[in-house]
C-alpha cells in the first residue's frame, strides 16, 4: 500500500517549492523576523546540523542533493487581519519529496488569511531519518516562539500540522523532540546554540490524513501517548483513504491516553486531497479555540 501511495503522489509532480534563501547566512539563529513580508530562512548554520545519516552522493533516487539545507518559509497575516496565533505546516510525500503545491504553500496562505502567522517547513527527506526531520521542525518552532512578540502572538499559541508523512514527522517531534531536547540527542557532535534553549512545544497538532507513528503504521502505544503530554490533536481524513483503520486505531489510543481529539471525516474522499475539499475553514477555527483554552 505504501508503494501505491508513493507512485500516486509522484505522478502528481507537486514538489515545487519556494526559492531557497538568498544567502547562506540567512538562518534562523541570526535573522530578524519580519511579520510583514514572506521570509525564507535556513534552519541550521552551515556545518552545524545534527545528522546521523552519511549522505554524500545522490544516485538519482533522492529528491534533495547532499548539499540541501532545511529551510522555512513565512506567510504573514495580512495587514488589518486579527492575529490568532501561529501554525507550522509540513507537506507530505512519503519522506521521498515534499508536496508543497498541494499541501504546503496554499495551506499556509489560507491559514494566514484566517489570522495565523503561517510557516511551511521544508524538512529533510530520505535518506535522512524521520528523527532528523523532526529536529528540523523543532528548530522552526523555536524560531517562531523566540519571535512571538514580533509576530504578535502569545508564545504558547503555536500549532504544528502535517499531511501524511508530514503529520508523522510532526508527531515524531511531539513524542520525542519537543521541549528543549536538542540535536545532541541524535548527534553528539552537534554544537547547541542559544535557540536550542527555547522550547519546541506546540499547543495543538493537526493530522491531515496522518497519524502518530511511522509510514503506513500508526502508533497505538497508550502509555507513550500519556507520558508524552501530547497536545489536542485534529484528525481530518477521507473514508476512501487506505489508512482509515490506522487513523481510527490511533485516535482510540489517544483518547484512552486522555489526549483531546477532534475529527473531521470526509465522506468518499481518498488520500492526498491536499488543500481541496473545503476542510480548511473548519480546521482554521480549531487552533484558535484551543489557544483560547490554554
Amino acid at each position: 500500500m505504501e508503494d501505491e501511495i508513493r507512485q500516486w503522489a509522484e505522478s502528481l509532480h507537486l514538489n515545487a517549492e519556494d526559492p531557497m534563501p538568498e544567502s547562506s547566512s540567512d538562518t534562523v539563529s541570526g535573522a530578524i523576523a519580519n511579520p510583514r513580508n514572506r521570509q525564507t530562512l535556513y534552519l541550521w548554520e552551515e556545518n552545524n546540523m545534527p545528522t546521523i545519516t552519511e549522505y554524500t552522493e545522490n544516485n538519482g533516487y533522492y529528491a534533495d542533493d547532499p548539499d540541501f539545507r532545511p529551510y522555512m518559509v513565512a506567510f504573514p497575516v495580512p495587514e488589518g487581519t486579527e492575529v490568532k496565533g501561529a501554525v507550522l505546516v509540513c507537506a507530505g510525500g512519503a519522506f521521498r519529496f515534499r508536496s508543497d503545491q498541494n499541501e504546503g504553500t496554499p495551506v499556509a496562505q489560507a491559514l494566514s488569511e484566517s489570522g495565523y502567522q503561517s510557516f511551511v517547513v521544508n524538512y529533510r527527506l530520505q535518506p535522512y531519518t524521520q528523527e532528523e526531520g523532526a529536529l528540523d521542525l523543532a528548530r522552526a518552532v523555536r524560531f517562531v516562539r523566540q519571535n512571538a512578540d514580533v509576530y504578535g502572538i502569545d508564545e504558547k499559541d503555536i500549532a504544528v500540522m502535517g499531511f501524511s508523512a508530514g503529520g508523522i514527522l510532526a508527531g515524531e517531534m511531539l513524542l520525542n523532540f519537543d521541549g528543549t531536547v536538542n540535536g545532541t540527542a541524535l548527534d553528539a557532535d552537534y554544537a547547541p546554540d542559544a535557540l536550542d534553549g527555547v522550547s519546541a512545544d506546540a499547543a495543538a497538532d493537526g493530522m491531515i490524513y496522518s497519524f502518530y507513528g511511522r509510514l503506513s503504521v500508526a502508533s497505538k502505544d497508550v502509555e507513550k501517548f500519556a507520558a508524552s503530554d501530547l497536545p489536542p490533536t485534529y484528525f481530518c481524513y477521507g473514508t476512501r483513504d487506505p489508512f482509515v483503520r490506522e487513523f481510527e486505531a490511533c485516535i482510540d489510543a489517544l483518547q484512552e491516553a486522555g489526549v483531546s481529539v477532534e475529527t473531521d471525516v470526509l465522506e468518499g474522499r481518498p488520500h492526498g486531497y491536499g488543500y481541496t475539499e473545503g476542510w480548511i475553514p473548519a480546521y482554521a477555527e480549531w487552533p484558535g479555540d484551543v489557544f483560547a483554552n490554554n
